[in-house]
């Protein structure tokens, strides 16, 4: 027995050597990257390339941890394999590394998605460009000279003697940093996604080691691959949107997404901001939950003479990406992966809100408390015209709190009062995370209570940050307005069925989210009385409040002045009725006691548009062919 736990305990000692070995070569591998692309960075201080590095280190402690794992398995199969594993791993490392430095400098950025596009072009024209312009054969000679400095390094690693409980320790930290990502839990694992907090693109990507890159470019590209699309012909869409479009006969979708404004309804807006707030379920704003007073902000706002509200208004999706994509390119969730879409960085949609708001003489913002990584969204809202990015980066400060999501709304807000210049006139998209797990925000400090409690501790803590949310958000409309009296705001939730008091809820309080509409000019029934939509009607909803008569715009969506329909990835809506969009017929679950008068076979045909034309556009472009 004494015999196993020495032999276990050597085990263990030799995989913390080979742990701090691969930490060793990404760190010094991510300093060497930095330094020799150093006219890459922008103007940053020291101190935040020094945050990069340790970064860098507690991510690729994931990678160091699942390299370390396969030697160890090899190892105890023979010695032999072991010396095969490490070989493989060595010249795949050092090859990786060498190409990272000409990749970045192509594409700006560290591996992407084109790794995978590169297997449909054409290999022997991509080899003859590898050798000739970046150098191919002398890097893969330096390459597999590094490969065996390391394999021999490798096989001389010092052994080291460490108290057997010590190992013990120091072997389940090693795993759990490895399994989340530099961190000791979930709630702060470190990932690809939210690793780019720094405000420069080359230090976020700097971060990333040869590995978690590659890693990178096959989760986006899994997901572009999982959009399964829809079954209609070039045909069946031109039929669906001559329906929807006046009997229009066009090859062109431009021709049948063309609308022209009715005229300005309010007096023009200053600034317009649209903020789409995490989470924010139309359930907490409804009567039979008032006694919980976690949304009395958003229901103060509704109540006063400068708003309206719309209850029957569906997310673009199920995450908040949808809600993003709906907003930012005006398309409906179609089974497409917008932000990972080669399309969507090559110029924005014909239905893209920035390009259409300036051409009214606005700045373009989008402000997001979280990381320019997640989701690729500075480069996707960029891509889709607007002119200026905020991210995590450009906000964080040693005094700012948050999560591994991102900042506390609180910080978000004051970051956008403090930096939105107010003599130019701007369009706003603000995103925040705060009511998002692991609800980090201290609650204690900012002296919020609940009205009512209840016997689970998670679902208290949801509903505080419910509450935080809505406070804030309150807080922020009402500075602005008294800053900006001409402001315009729209506030919705990015998507719900996260949160419920009711362990059944109806889908209605489920799936639903919040519409509202205040500012200068707003008035009660502006909306119309019947209004039911879904995030791609934001956009013409604001164009016909504000754009002078005849304003040309694209749009798959309706303005809520007039729309009554509600339709996105899973449900369609209307102000009587909720029910299954996958279902033909449809079914009706009713709101109200009001029977609806609609005409579901041209709802149906209105479902199979919206959803058919987005999936369309976002694929294959304005031309039916």
């Amino acid at each position: 027995m004494k015999k196993f736990f020495s032999g276990m305990n050597k085990f263990l000692e030799h995989g913390l050597m080979i742990f701090v070995f691969f930490l060793l070569i990404f760190s010094t591998g991510r300093m060497i990257f930095i330094f020799v692309l150093n006219d890459y960075i922008g103007d940053v201080s020291i101190d935040e390339i020094f945050f990069a590095m340790w970064l860098g280190l507690r991510l690729s402690c994931q990678t160091a941890g699942i390299l370390t794992l396969m030697i160890l398995i090899a190892h105890l199969i023979s010695n032999f394999l072991e010396k095969i594993f490490v070989t493989v791993i060595f010249i795949s490392t050092s090859i990786l590394y060498f190409a990272s430095f000409p990749f970045y400098k192509q594409f700006h950025s560290n591996f992407n998605q084109m790794i995978f596009n590169a297997v449909n072009d054409d290999l022997y024209a991509l080899f003859i460009t590898f050798v000739e312009e970046f150098n191919l054969l002398p890097k893969l000679f330096f390459a597999l000279i590094l490969s065996f400095i390391l394999y021999k390094i490798f096989f001389r690693l010092p052994t080291i003697k460490i108290h057997g409980l010590i190992t013990i320790a120091l072997t389940y930290l090693i795993v759990t940093l490895s399994i989340f990502g530099g961190s000791l839990n979930w709630q702060t694992e470190l990932t690809f996604e939210n690793i780019g907090i720094t405000k420069d693109k080359f230090l976020n990507e700097a971060i990333l080691d040869s590995y978690q890159a590659v890693y990178r470019a096959y989760v986006l590209q899994s997901r572009t691959d999982s959009g399964s699309g829809l079954n209609f012909s070039a045909q069946n869409i031109k039929n669906l949107a001559s329906i929807q479009s006046q009997n229009i006969n066009s090859n062109d979708l431009s021709d049948y997404l063309k609308k022209s404004a009715q005229g300005e309804i309010i007096p023009k807006p200053k600034h317009i901001f649209i903020i789409i707030s995490e989470s924010y379920a139309n359930w907490t704003l409804l009567e039979n939950y008032s006694d919980l007073h976690i949304a009395d902000g958003m229901k103060s706002i509704i109540n006063e003479s400068d708003s309206d509200y719309c209850p029957t208004f569906l997310p673009n999706g199920a995450s908040t990406v949808s809600a993003v994509t709906g907003i930012v390119a005006g398309l409906a969730d179609a089974n497409l992966y917008l932000t990972t879409l080669p399309q969507s960085f090559k110029a924005p949609y014909l239905t893209a809100a920035a390009p259409q708001i300036k051409n009214l003489g606005y700045e373009t913002n989008f402000f997001y408390a979280g990381p320019s990584t997640w989701e690729k969204i500075s480069d996707f809202v960029t891509a889709q015209g607007f002119e200026n990015f905020y991210g995590e980066g450009d906000i964080y400060l040693k005094n700012i709190k948050g999560n591994v999501w991102g900042i506390d709304d609180k910080f978000l807000y004051q970051f956008v009062e403090k930096n939105l210049n107010l003599n130019v006139p701007s369009f706003n998209v603000i995103l925040n995370t705060s009511n998002h797990s692991p609800y980090t925000v201290d609650l204690d400090e900012e002296k919020i209570l609940l009205a009512k409690k209840f016997d689970e501790e998670d679902l208290n803590k949801k509903l505080a940050h419910q509450l935080y949310a809505d406070r804030e958000l309150k807080k922020f409309i009402d500075d602005m307005k008294l800053k900006s009296p001409e402001s315009l705001f729209i506030i919705v939730g990015d998507h719900a069925d996260r949160c419920n008091i009711d362990k059944q809820p109806s889908d209605y309080e489920r799936f639903c989210i919040p519409f509202i509409v205040t500012g200068n000019g707003v008035h009660k029934n502006i909306l119309n009385k019947k209004s039911a939509g879904s995030q791609i009607d934001i956009l013409p909803t604001i164009i016909e409040l504000i754009a002078p008569k005849n304003f040309e715009y694209f749009s798959i969506g309706k303005s809520l002045t007039e729309n009554q329909r509600g339709v996105n990835y899973a449900l369609f809506i209307t102000r009587n009725s909720i029910g299954n969009a996958n279902s033909f017929p449809l079914k009706l679950e009713p709101l109200t006691n009001e029977i609806d008068s609609e005409d579901w076979t041209a709802f149906e045909n209105y479902i199979n548009y919206v959803r058919g034309v987005s999936y369309w556009i976002a694929k294959f472009g304005n031309k039916l062919e």
